[in-house]
C-alpha cells in the first residue's frame, strides 16, 4: 500500500539512506535541509502496482563527486531543465518519479519533485553504487532509456544509448565538464517497467531502517545490529589504510579487532568487502556499514581515519539482485576487478 511520508520522517529517512549508502552515496544532510523547507508535505508514495502501468516515469539523481554539492549548492529546482529536455525528446509529459539510487543522498532526490510528480516507491539499486550502468533498468536491458544531465553554464546533454556503458561514459564526461557534480534524469520507461525491473517499497524500507537506528543507537552494538536486521561483523580500532594491490583506487583499511582478529575493510567509493584473518566475511551486494562505535555516526569511506574505534555491520542485499545470476554480477566486487572478493 502507499506510504505516507511526513516532514517528521526526514531524519529517519536520512539515517536509513545513509546506512544503505554502504559508505558511499554522499551525505544526506543537504537534501534533508532542502526538503525540510518544502511545502509539499506530506508525500504519498505509491507502489508500482498501485498505479497505471502505462504511466511514463523518470528517475532523478545527483551524479559525480557529491562532496562538491556542499560547495556549489544546487538550486531549489535542480532537475527542471533536464525534465524539459527528456520530455521534448520523448514528445510527452512524464508525470511520475522514482529513485535511481537507493543509498546516500539520492534516495531522497525524488522527494524534490513531490509537488509536481507522483512519487513512486521504487528505486533502481537498493543501495549506493558508483556507476550509472549499474541501474536496474540498464542491468535488465530495458529498451529506449534516455539520460539527460548538466554540462555547465545552463547546458544539457542528452544521450539515448543502446549500451549501458555508453550512457555511463557520456554522462560522466558531461558532468566533469559541468564542474564535477550535477543533476541527471533517466527517462524512457514506465511505472509498469518498475514492477519487474526495479526494487519496490524501498522508500518505506529506508524509513523503517532509519527509525530502528534512531531508536537503538544508544544500545549495545549487538542490540543495534539486531534492530536493523543486520549482522555485527567486527569491532575494533583502525590501524592503517593503504591502496589495495590490485587497484590503487581501492583501499584496504586495517582494523585491530577487540577480540584479536585482524580485519580489513575493502573500500572504493563504497565499502565492497570485509576480510577477517584472511577469510572473506562479507562482500557486495551485501550492504556493509561502518559506524563509529562510540558516537554511532554512520561513516562514509572518507571518514575511516586512523585510531577511530569502529564497528562493521552487514545489512542483507535487496533480494532483486540475487533473483537472477546475471544481475548479481553487476554489483559483486568482480564488477570492479576484484574477483577474489566475490562471495562463494
Amino acid at each position: 500500500m502507499a506510504s505516507r511520508i511526513g516532514r517528521e520522517d526526514l531524519a529517519a529517512l536520512g539515517r536509513g539512506y545513509a546506512l544503505l549508502g554502504s559508505g558511499g552515496g554522499g551525505s544526506t544532510t543537504m537534501l534533508e535541509l532542502m526538503l525540510a523547507g518544502s511545502g509539499s508535505w506530506p508525500v504519498e508514495a505509491a507502489l508500482p502496482e498501485e498505479l497505471d502501468p502505462a504511466t511514463p516515469c523518470l528517475g532523478v539523481a545527483f551524479v559525480g563527486a557529491t562532496m562538491l554539492l556542499g560547495e556549489r549548492m544546487p538550486g531549489s529546482d535542480p532537475f527542471r531543465p533536464l525534465l524539459g529536455a527528456v520530455e521534448r525528446w520523448l514528445g510527452h509529459p512524464v508525470p511520475a518519479v522514482c529513485s535511481l539510487e537507493g543509498g546516500g543522498l539520492n534516495g531522497l532526490a525524488p522527494l524534490l519533485l513531490a509537488g509536481s510528480h507522483t512519487v513512486v516507491d521504487a528505486d533502481c539499486t537498493g543501495r549506493a553504487v558508483p556507476g550509472l550502468d549499474q541501474m536496474s533498468l540498464f542491468v535488465d536491458r530495458v529498451p529506449g532509456l534516455v539520460f539527460a544531465c548538466e554540462t555547465g553554464a545552463g547546458g544539457v546533454a542528452l544521450v539515448e544509448a543502446g549500451r549501458a556503458i555508453d550512457a555511463e561514459r557520456v554522462v560522466r564526461a558531461a558532468i566533469i565538464q559541468a564542474g564535477g557534480a550535477g543533476g541527471a534524469v533517466l527517462a524512457g520507461f514506465t511505472v509498469g517497467d518498475l514492477r519487474e525491473h526495479a526494487i519496490p517499497g524501498h522508500l518505506a524500507h529506508a524509513r523503517e531502517l532509519g527509525r530502528a537506528f534512531v531508536r537503538s543507537s544508544g544500545r549495545s552494538l549487538a542490540e543495534l545490529a539486531d534492530a536493523l536486521g543486520a549482522r555485527l561483523l567486527a569491532e575494533g580500532r583502525i590501524l592503517s589504510s593503504a591502496p589495495y594491490a590490485a587497484d590503487p583506487h581501492v583501499s584496504a583499511v586495517e582494523v585491530s579487532g577487540t577480540d584479536g582478529t585482524v580485519h580489513r575493510i575493502i573500500t572504493r567509493s563504497e565499502t565492497l568487502a570485509l576480510v577477517s584473518d584472511g577469510r572473506l566475511v562479507a562482500s557486495s551486494p551485501t550492504v556493509i556499514v561502518v559506524i563509529d562505535a562510540v558516537s554511532r555516526e554512520i561513516l562514509e569511506v572518507t571518514d575511516l581515519s586512523l585510531a577511530r574505534h569502529v564497528a562493521v555491520l552487514a545489512i542483507p542485499a535487496p533480494a532483486w539482485w540475487e533473483a537472477r545470476p546475471d544481475r548479481a554480477r553487476h554489483v559483486r566486487p568482480s564488477a570492479y576487478g576484484l574477483v577474489e572478493l566475490d562471495a562463494a
